[in-house]
């Protein structure tokens, strides 16, 4: 499967820089999971600030929308 990076890229809403992982969806969402966390794209922009990732900020914020 060919990775759209560049696309991918332009509509990353990660705020988190530097970031080798930026538009490697597929590598972040490895990356994070090793963590036990979600991809920052996962939260509102508000929550997504927070650099929490867990799961359990995920399912909070997610409640409030």
């Amino acid at each position: 499967m060919e990775c759209k990076k560049g696309t991918n890229s332009q509509n990353c809403a990660c705020t988190y820089e530097p970031r080798p992982r930026k538009g490697a969806c597929c590598d972040c969402a490895a990356y994070h999971r090793e963590l036990g966390e979600l991809p920052g794209c996962f939260f509102t922009p508000a929550a997504e600030r927070t650099y929490d990732r867990s799961i359990e900020n995920f399912i909070r914020t997610s409640k409030r929308n």
